[in-house]
């Protein structure tokens, strides 16, 4: 289910102001893919109880501390509760945020999200900054994809029979938003995924 700009303007700036803050805690860094070793294209932090994270060594999974620092993750923040508790199941809240920094050039292959232990909660994605454009499959790698745009403002629910279809990111759009532009010479697109992890019940 898409919201297209969930999100107004000065909500935007209110919530980027709170990722900014977030990411000065808890510092953006480079995951790894598995077995191979090979950087992803996108940087990312987390916030909640628990982070995904992915290395070489230990592959996907997540955890309660940042993967350089050591540090516990920050709190969710209260407008990300309230959307969670808008579209989503208030009775299992969130308890990871995954925030990925989009810069120009970067991308994300077909995947699905499935290292949760609770698969019936949804993946609730929001945008902030420039375009991105985002390929949405069946339930196997070789379904048929669409692809749409990605606006800042706009909210992503993934859910009940798209939970564990494959999505991606093929491109961002640069300079298609000005949102992020003090903190990252030449904006970029931060993206946020709330997920459940263990079972609520």
């Amino acid at each position: 289910m898409l919201y297209s700009e969930y999100f107004g303007r000065r909500a935007q700036e209110l919530l980027a102001r709170d990722i900014f803050t977030i990411i000065a805690a808890a510092p953006l860094f480079t995951p790894a893919m598995p077995k191979t070793g090979k950087p992803f294209s996108v940087a990312m932090t987390n916030c909640g109880p628990l982070g995904w994270v992915s290395d070489k060594a230990r592959g996907y999974r997540y955890q309660a501390t940042h993967p350089e620092t050591g540090a516990k993750w920050p709190d969710i923040p209260e407008m990300l509760r309230a959307l969670w508790d808008d579209v989503a199941d208030p009775a299992a809240a969130p308890e990871a945020c995954l925030i990925n920094y989009y810069g120009a050039g970067a991308r994300m292959g077909l995947h699905r999200d499935q290292d949760e232990a609770d698969l019936s909660a949804p993946v609730v994605s929001v945008s902030l900054g420039d375009a991105a454009l985002f390929r949405l499959g069946g339930l196997k790698r070789k379904d048929p994809t669409r692809s749409f745009k990605l606006k800042s403002g706009d909210v992503l629910v993934l859910g009940g029979e798209t939970r564990l279809a494959y999505h991606g990111v093929d491109r961002i759009e640069p300079g298609s938003s000005d949102l992020l532009n003090d903190a990252f010479p030449g904006g970029g697109r931060i993206n946020m995924t709330l997920r459940r992890v263990t079972p609520a019940r």
